[in-house]
């Protein structure tokens, strides 16, 4: 990444971390194997990230969705996302990385909410960067339950109906507080977002590469870097409005 200009590099990067289960099974091996393999590379993605100065990163740990799972999986996941927070917790708070959740976690087990819980609130003060991670999380329920909410204030004349606009509603999602997504990988080479950050999502790049998440490591998030340095980003406008901005 020598030569890399910090005006290019992305302020939030999210990550679909995809391949787990199809990397292990090729390898004849439970799949499991290849959670537990993924998690590695989270813990070399976000040092990566922390040592390149990114503000953000938010990680697709585990959708709404994957509760329906086999049971042996989903208490397998369990078991390593409680590790991971137990293992990890000086470097995050040592590195002054504030942890942040998003999605329904209460429908996570003890074993897991209450570290998790510990951790976030013992990091909420933390500014050198950000990792969100997606647990629960589905992009639609996500904006339905920041729906309800904003229906309820408005119910209760705490905002007026004519007030709402996108910034507004943007402001009840869970990453209100988090800098624009920029960039979004997928890993495993499918090429879809599968209920992953989709208000969040409307202006960001998207990667979509070939490698399974076990096999991603820094060097391939380099990748994806210098990659997104050359994208122009024109939010509408016309390249030659971009142009002029930057001049």
């Amino acid at each position: 990444m020598s030569g890399h200009s910090d005006r290019k590099l992305p302020r939030h990067v999210g990550i679909i971390m995809d391949g787990n289960g199809r990397w292990a099974q090729a390898r004849g091996l439970p799949r499991i194997e290849g959670h537990r393999v993924g998690s590695e590379s989270v813990r070399d993605v976000v040092r990566a990230a922390r040592q390149l100065g990114l503000e953000a990163i938010t990680l697709y740990a585990f959708s709404s969705q994957n509760w329906a799972r086999p049971v042996d999986e989903v208490s397998g996941l369990m078991d390593l996302l409680r590790d991971f927070l137990q293992s990890e917790r000086s470097e995050i708070l040592d590195n002054e990385i504030r942890l942040k959740a998003i999605g329904d976690a209460e429908k996570l087990p003890p074993s897991v909410k209450a570290p998790l819980d510990e951790l976030c609130a013992a990091s909420a003060h933390h500014r050198k960067m950000t990792l969100t991670l997606a647990l629960s999380y589905g992009g639609r329920e996500s904006i339905a339950k920041a729906v309800s909410t904003l229906a309820a204030d408005v119910a209760a004349g705490n905002v007026r109906a004519a007030d709402i606009d996108a910034d507004r509603f943007g402001s009840y999602l869970p990453t209100a507080d988090l800098p624009p997504l920029d960039l979004v990988i997928r890993t495993s080479g499918e090429q879809r977002v599968s209920n992953f950050l989709l208000w969040e999502i409307a202006y960001a790049e998207l990667m979509f590469v070939d490698i399974a998440w076990p096999d991603f490591r820094r060097q391939q998030l380099y990748r994806c870097l210098e990659n997104y340095a050359t994208r122009e980003r024109r939010f509408g406008l016309t390249s030659a409005q971009v142009i002029d901005e930057d001049v």
